[in-house]
């Protein structure tokens, strides 16, 4: 048996792996993959990773081929914290205007599409590049960047540059929260690894629990080695984030699927969700 898992390698869906036993799970034929998430959304759809975080919208766009892993995600009730659209100009005057987006992303890169477009009824043209803020804000009118990007951007940031958060438009217009990446897995990679599966599940479940009930605190210190920033601010970033997928999660993404679909960004519409059934239920744990 061997199962590769893909894991976004930005903070927000640290939660979910940081008590995840690796050793033991590599040991029994597991690898672990980190990518940007529009890397990971290919990896997945070519079948060189098996499970592991993606993108909501990449979701919409294999769901024929994939089950959701219950109960898991990366959302935020409100505002997110870390996508962010970046512009010289209020954001209700980029008609006619160029916005950067980031090539790292597909959920935010269209959820900005929705907001821009069908919320704002702004007629907007993009360029995609990689996530350098003073390249994308130097050439464009504004830009689009997510997770860690977003957040150092965030740090250094000139006061004379607008910033919105995604999350907060989106819970502003619909009063749903934003559901950005979920865990899924290639039906075919649960048929021939359910066991293996099943113990990866219980794992992640477990860890965004004692993440949350620890207040983050050991995942915190990790991360401000690597990244910097005071303990505060990991505690108040984390704080507006949510790693659920409740059926009001499902919800709100079913709306973004709908906005999705009506724009022309997916091809055809999402009705419901397909989660894995085998999955115990660690719910309570």
């Amino acid at each position: 048996m061997s199962l590769v898992i893909g894991e976004i390698s930005y903070t927000n869906i640290l939660p979910i792996f940081y008590y995840v036993n690796r050793e033991e799970l590599i040991q029994r034929g597991c690898s672990f993959v980190p990518k940007v998430p529009s890397e990971l959304n290919r990896a997945m759809k070519a079948g060189t990773v098996d499970i592991g975080g993606i993108s909501s919208f990449a979701y919409a766009e294999n769901k024929d081929d994939y089950k959701l892993l219950p109960n898991l995600s990366v959302s935020s009730p409100k505002s997110v914290g870390s996508i962010f659209l970046f512009s010289k100009v209020p954001i209700h005057k980029l008609d006619n205007k160029v916005v950067a987006l980031t090539s790292s992303s597909a959920t935010s890169v269209n959820l900005l599409k929705i907001i821009l477009g069908s919320f704002l009824e702004l007629n907007v043209d993009y360029v995609t590049m990689d996530p350098d803020y003073n390249k994308m804000i130097q050439q464009h009118d504004a830009c689009l960047l997510i997770g860690d990007d977003a957040i150092r951007t965030c740090w250094a940031q000139k006061e004379d540059i607008y910033r919105y958060d995604l999350g907060k438009l989106w819970n502003d217009q619909t009063g749903y929260p934003m559901t950005y990446a979920v865990v899924a897995a290639r039906s075919e990679s649960l048929l021939k690894n359910e066991r293996l599966v099943s113990d990866l599940y219980e794992q992640m479940v477990k860890s965004k629990g004692r993440s949350k009930r620890d207040h983050y605190k050991g995942m915190i210190t990790s991360i401000q080695r690597q990244l910097g920033g005071s303990a505060t601010f990991w505690h108040h970033y984390f704080a507006g984030l949510n790693h659920d997928l409740s059926a009001r999660h499902i919800e709100g993404l079913l709306r973004y699927y709908d906005y999705a679909y009506n724009m022309g960004l997916i091809d055809s519409p999402v009705n419901n969700l397909s989660l894995w059934q085998g999955a115990t239920d660690w719910k309570s744990v």
